[in-house]
């Protein structure tokens, strides 16, 4: 099929989470349905038709091999991942979906920007995993953490964010170097990411998660035990702001852009002070502390903030639920009308 005949689309992977699902929300709504998703599960009910979804993997390359005959990805939100609980867990299996998925897909994109004669939109979240300091007293010392600071990954996941963070680069600007001509290069754009806060989304035991674990559970009246210390520190976002965060990203023309990956936070606090938030709601929760020091030892390697000072710069970022909004506003009305 000539390049003129493929159907100009969005591809959103990993769309049957919540992000992915607020982004399809978002572009139906705008009027934008040359929307092609993949995931290894159906989308909702509520969203049945309304794109063209694909139960499927990101390792198979027989399936992208058909899907580009077919269409032209002109921007690709690149969600689907394995998380980093599950990551330490199955170690290869994470660096196959994490990174060779991901390689797939851009290899994928940089063909079709061949072909094309202009860049492909490649848009990746990626973590605060991607850091990994040395000891407590360098995290209270190095209080805010630049994009470049402490990238000494201490988890399997957060090596696979950082290798592609830089796979992400040289696709962009080094892309067959040695080539006689000089290709034309893809548009890769990343974000790293706090701890996400959803009050939708169950905690499915991400090491970020004790915070929302602790409103779940407070909610349907169950005790909790948090498996990191009081004193923990690490970066927020409500979810609505993670989804803005993308779009925003996407939306800006690349001539404004300083960077190819930039933080983005919203607020900081320890986990005694998110119980301390969470029963200010919810008055008779039961929340213990009783830290597991494996998972507490990755959570100290990662920061206790973000400097975001380059994306509220260079693309006006500007988190629209800061900690009260978020609690007052988002998490807790909708946690507790879930369980209602």
């Amino acid at each position: 099929m000539s390049d003129t005949m493929r159907k100009r689309v969005i591809l959103i992977t990993g769309a049957s989470g919540e992000i992915g699902q607020a982004l399809i929300e978002h572009f139906l709504q705008a009027g934008q349905t040359n929307l092609v998703t993949i995931d290894l599960y159906a989308l909702p009910t509520t969203l049945h038709g309304r794109t063209t979804h694909i139960v499927g993997d990101v390792l198979d390359q027989k399936l992208f091999a058909r899907l580009v005959t077919e269409y032209d990805f002109d921007t690709i939100f690149h969600l689907a991942a394995l998380l980093s609980t599950r990551s330490e867990f199955a170690p290869e299996l994470a660096h196959q979906v994490n990174v060779n998925g991901t390689l797939n897909l851009l290899q994928l994109a940089a063909d079709q920007t061949q072909r094309r004669g202009e860049p492909v939109k490649f848009i990746f979240p990626s973590s605060i995993a991607a850091y990994g300091l040395p000891s407590l007293e360098i995290k209270e010392r190095d209080n805010l953490l630049r994009e470049w600071d402490w990238n000494l990954p201490a988890t399997m996941y957060g090596c696979n964010k950082l290798y592609c963070e830089l796979l992400g680069r040289y696709y962009s600007e080094n892309y067959l170097q040695l080539a006689v001509s000089r290709p034309h290069m893809l548009d890769f754009r990343s974000v790293r990411f706090p701890g996400l806060i959803s009050a939708f989304t169950v905690p499915s035991g991400g090491t970020t998660d004790y915070g929302p674990e602790m409103l779940h559970a407070a909610a349907q009246g169950k005790p909790y035990a948090c498996f990191v210390r009081e004193d923990t520190v690490l970066p927020f976002m409500a979810m609505p702001d993670a989804v803005t965060a993308l779009l925003r990203l996407a939306d800006v023309p690349r001539a404004e852009l300083r960077r190819l990956v930039y933080n983005v936070t919203s607020f900081s606090l320890s986990a005694g002070d998110f119980r301390r938030r969470v029963q200010a709601a919810f008055p008779t929760a039961e929340i213990t502390f009783v830290p597991d020091d494996r998972r507490q030892g990755i959570v100290d390697t990662w920061p206790a903030g973000l400097n975001d000072n380059a994306a509220r710069r260079n693309w006006g970022w500007s988190p629209a639920y800061e900690i009260d909004r978020a609690f007052d506003e988002y998490l807790v009305p909708n946690i507790r009308r879930r369980y209602e």
